[in-house]
């Protein structure tokens, strides 16, 4: 299911305040591989090692939140720096 457009609307990244917006299909394919390859890493360092079933995606392509259940995880620890995927 996906995140309710009015929120999306509202939402940006606590880190570069930019606007966020639903990862694709295609991109979220990509990530999902890189993860499963164990080439990413969050903000802190740590391992994901999780796939996303969704995600958001900074409009300017530099990072990624997880979404868990609808509800968006703006962490800027557990964000993803977009840069370690390729084709992004």
């Amino acid at each position: 299911m996906a995140i309710d457009r009015k929120l999306l609307e509202i939402l940006c990244c606590p880190v570069t305040k930019h606007p966020v917006v639903p990862l694709s299909p295609g991109q979220l394919e990509r990530v999902n591989a890189a993860i499963a390859d164990g080439q990413v890493s969050t903000f802190d360092g740590t391992v994901v090692d999780t796939d996303l079933s969704e995600g958001l995606i900074t409009t300017n392509g530099t990072r990624i939140y997880r979404v868990d259940d609808q509800i968006p995880i703006m962490l800027e620890a557990e964000s993803i720096p977009a840069d370690q995927i390729d084709g992004l």
